[in-house]
């Protein structure tokens, strides 16, 4: 089976050892430099490298931000204000190198401060780990699950 480096670039752990050596680009293994060219919302931003002849998209890892539809505009604004146009170091985490969407993530680094904790601690996203914190539980899910 053929994978679609167009539309997916950057591999899973588990498809490097299948397609590392078919890949028509580098896969990013190690940290790197990179300049921001977009914010697509309060979590996610396009970066353009020196070493890749297209521009990706980067999620934050361990970060999540309100989607736009649901008042993450705001997350959106201040990030743009924060990285638009800038140079950033990203830094990898070996184990959670490609999210579940295919794109790659990484914590970003502007100016010695790390992105992905100043927006939590503006309120601006919050720890992944915590992002269903405060949900109202479904009470029917909850019902069924302990019969």
């Amino acid at each position: 089976m053929a994978h679609d480096f167009e539309k997916f670039p950057e591999l899973t752990n588990s498809q490097m050892a299948l397609y590392y050596f078919d890949s028509p680009h580098q896969q990013i293994l190690e940290d790197f430099d990179a300049k921001v060219i977009k914010v697509h919302d309060g979590d996610t931003i396009t970066l353009r490298t020196e070493f890749r002849d297209f521009d990706f998209p980067l999620r934050f890892l361990n970060t999540d931000a309100p989607e736009l539809k649901e008042g993450g505009e705001e997350s959106r604004t201040w990030l743009t204000r924060r990285l638009l146009n800038k140079k950033v170091e990203i830094l990898m985490d070996a184990k959670q190198r490609v999210g579940k969407f295919g794109r790659l993530l990484g914590t970003v680094m502007e100016g010695g401060f790390n992105v992905n904790d100043e927006s939590i601690m503006a309120g601006m996203s919050q720890d992944f780990g915590n992002r269903k914190d405060g949900a109202i539980p479904d009470i029917n899910k909850e019902l069924t699950t302990t019969w």
